[in-house]
């Protein structure tokens, strides 16, 4: 029944002493604050002060009621301001790229050191889907390639990335100079990360359309995985950044996928914290890292989200 615009108005009140000098305090036209206090004083049922009054007098229950904002406001603005500037102190994250687990600990690394107070709290799971739980709450970030259709999440892009063939390099496509084709991977034996199958790029942008099924096997580790490429005991698919390192030591080959599949990484937080502090700088932070120390990504506009950052 009474608001906080009513103990605001009261407080105005009492401190200008007239109506018309409470409605240039609170912006507003001394009609409306008239009309407030007839409309609240009509439902509970008595007067809060007597009109025609210079400065105004407060009847018993309006000094009661005003005793009342002395006390409720500053607790109020106090919390408001607590709101503002205060930021979290854990930080729940997990990701759906699994090979960005490479980059991102050292990421991790550096934002600790700057942010020393706010916990990283990972999740890296390859059998859960982490998009519903950072909807549900229990996530706070969410690193994807995959935006979700009619959700309350937020998607701030980061970078966009291509999916390449990885080979052994006495493979017989690894010499192959006309692009690949998915044909080409028809009697492959394809390892993957043991997701379902329509997460994988590989499998959604270029075999399903063609209507080519290889051979599956799941590995859980990237390591193993290209180890295990590197020893002629099938291919992958991988993003080109993750696999430099051992292309440079010809331990393996990449392979541009047909016409090249590119993907863009986002980072996805709930519609509503974009504009909390914490989250700012930590996606800042894995950000800069990653277009800083990555190579073969593509860099791209940053939006305003960032404007606030502190790095």
């Amino acid at each position: 029944m009474i608001e906080i615009k009513h103990l605001r108005t009261l407080q105005a009140l009492k401190n200008s002493g007239s109506l018309s000098s409470a409605a240039i305090q609170l912006h507003q036209t001394q009609s409306a604050i008239s009309h407030q206090f007839n409309e609240l004083e009509k439902r509970l049922g008595f007067k809060l002060f007597i009109r025609k009054t210079n400065p105004v007098k407060f009847t018993i229950q309006g000094k009661i009621l005003l005793k009342l904002s002395k006390e409720i406001l500053p607790k109020i603005d106090k919390a408001i301001k607590n709101c503002k500037y205060t930021h979290q102190t854990v930080i729940k994250l997990a990701i759906e790229c699994h090979s960005c687990i490479h980059w991102l600990t050292p990421a991790l690394k550096i934002f600790h050191k700057n942010w020393p107070k706010v916990e990283i709290d990972f999740y890296s799971d390859m059998i859960f889907s982490p998009q519903p739980s950072l909807q549900q709450g229990k996530l706070d970030i969410v690193l994807t390639s995959e935006v979700l259709p009619k959700n309350d999440l937020i998607y701030i892009p980061m970078f966009d990335f291509e999916v390449r063939l990885i080979l052994s390099p006495s493979h017989p496509l690894a010499n192959k100079e006309k692009k690949i084709i998915p044909e080409d991977l028809i009697s492959e034996t394809l390892m993957t990360y043991p997701v379902e199958r329509h997460r994988l790029d590989i499998w959604k942008f270029f075999l399903q359309p063609a209507g080519i099924i290889p051979i599956f096997k799941n590995v859980n580790n990237t390591s193993l995985l290209i180890q295990m490429v590197s020893a002629k005991m099938g291919i992958t698919a991988l993003p080109h950044w993750i696999v430099d390192n051992f292309e440079k030591q010809n331990l393996i080959v990449t392979k541009k996928l047909g016409q090249g599949i590119w993907k863009r990484l986002y980072a996805a937080i709930r519609y509503g914290e974009q504009k909390e502090l914490t989250l700012q700088n930590f996606i800042f932070s894995i950000c800069s890292h990653a277009n800083t120390h990555l190579k073969f990504i593509r860099r791209i506009l940053q939006p305003s989200f960032f404007k606030n950052f502190k790095y």
